[in-house]
């Protein structure tokens, strides 16, 4: 079978999201904020055009935004979540076999279809997802992986290929790498281009004629892997199955500081849960966690604090009640009054696979209940959102540890009364 590789990747992704269900925002100025809004994350063309950069933060922009009418949103991860979701599912349509490499790019396997207007069928995918979800995406196809990344970015970045490049000719391969930069090729970056360039490579072109034994010496054995891919030899698979990982942090900023524990507290049970629903999810289970807390890094002298604590666990579990219980008994244990809390968060360590863990003659809890219990959980949070069910650990939601979030937009796709009402 021959190697072909389909890059579909969403144009500006977190702003379109937003433009999907505000088609007033077309053609105008969107910029997504991070955390506590503190700094851009995500530009529409138009926010680019106006010298928006990434991470700017946001205090700056205020006078530019007013005046040039930009829409500001805090970011809704829970609405890019399920629209990134949405994506994919569409784009199982068009291949069996479909790679999500991040929230915003998906690989498809066209390996099988050399035999159909490849230019046709690629835009049949962007105009179906258009259509369908309302997001715009740019594909490239190539024989590899590498060189469908060198499409894309075409595709995006050139009017005359509308959002859609085709390279399995060699001219058209050759044309497209002759005018990307090194730095530009997938796995080199600006780091390695500026080493390249003392020796006289500049271009993709150039990088795809170095020989085996320079791209080794030079850029390790990963390197030589890109070189060969820009020569048209597959070397990178599709990740059908994501590796499992092998630890799980979960943390967030206070919107403001926290002095007193029991907020703390509420903030870092919550992150236990989250941090427990995505162990559950990759069918993991923890050995040990690390709770830690800061001060903010700029407060003044005598002001700063961080600590963490490690414990290690009589057997793995995913209990969220458990992994709660055990959070909070570190968290006295480093917690200091009268200090300005920032952050707090957790870190599950050493994970084993749930359906193969070595069980321990000292354990008391009650594994087939807990099990059962989080089963139960899941399956609400699944169907009702995933703050349907909470623990008393995690309090109201109204404390001031909770996210700036002033200019958040709606669930639309995940909420009841989130849900857009014709009028």
């Amino acid at each position: 079978m021959t190697s072909l590789f389909a890059l579909v990747d969403c144009n500006n992704f977190y702003a379109s999201c937003e433009r999907v269900f505000n088609p007033s925002l077309e053609g105008k100025p969107v910029v997504v904020l991070s955390n506590n809004d503190g700094c851009v994350i995500a530009r529409s063309g138009e926010a680019k055009a106006l010298g928006i950069g990434m991470g700017t933060p946001y205090f700056e922009l205020r006078d530019l935004i007013k005046r040039e009418g930009v829409a500001v949103f805090s970011s809704n991860y829970e609405l890019y979540g399920d629209m990134s979701a949405r994506v994919v599912e569409t784009l199982s349509q068009f291949s069996p076999h479909v790679e999500v490499y991040s929230i915003d790019e998906s690989f498809l396997d066209l390996g099988d279809f050399y035999k159909v207007d490849l230019q046709a069928y690629a835009r049949e995918i962007r105009q179906t997802v258009r259509q369908w979800l309302g997001m715009p995406v740019a594909v490239g196809v190539a024989p590899t992986k590498t060189l469908a990344k060198v499409a894309n970015r075409i595709a995006k970045k050139s009017p005359k290929a509308d959002g859609v490049l085709v390279l399995t000719d060699e001219r058209h391969i050759e044309a497209a790498l002759r005018r990307t930069g090194a730095g530009d090729v997938w796995g080199i970056g600006h780091r390695y281009a500026r080493k390249l360039a003392g020796y006289g490579v500049h271009t993709a072109w150039d990088l795809r004629n170095v020989t085996d034994a320079f791209a080794k010496k030079h850029l390790t054995v990963v390197g030589l892997r890109t070189v060969r891919e820009l020569r048209g030899e597959p070397c990178i698979d599709l990740e059908l199955v994501p590796p499992a990982k092998q630890n799980i942090c979960t943390s967030r900023s206070f919107g403001e500081a926290v002095t007193e524990l029991d907020e703390v507290a509420e903030a870092l049970a919550t992150h236990v849960v989250r941090c427990a629903t995505k162990l559950r999810k990759q069918g993991s289970k923890a050995t040990a966690m690390t709770v830690f807390l800061m001060t903010s890094r700029f407060a003044g002298e005598g002001e700063c604090y961080s600590n963490s604590r490690t414990l290690t666990f009589d057997a793995p579990t995913d209990s969220e009640p458990e992994l709660i219980g055990k959070a909070l008994k570190a968290l006295r244990q480093i917690f200091r009054p009268g200090f300005r809390y920032r952050k707090t968060g957790v870190l599950l360590l050493d994970l084993v696979p749930a359906n193969s863990m070595q069980l321990s003659l000292l354990d008391t809890v009650d594994r087939e209940k807990h099990a059962l219990l989080m089963h139960t959980l899941d399956t609400l949070r699944e169907r009702y959102g995933h703050y349907a069910v909470k623990y008393a650990a995690q309090g109201t939601g109204e404390g001031s540890w909770q996210l700036r979030q002033e200019n958040l937009s709606p669930c639309y796709t995940t909420r009841l009364e989130g849900l857009i009402r014709a009028r």
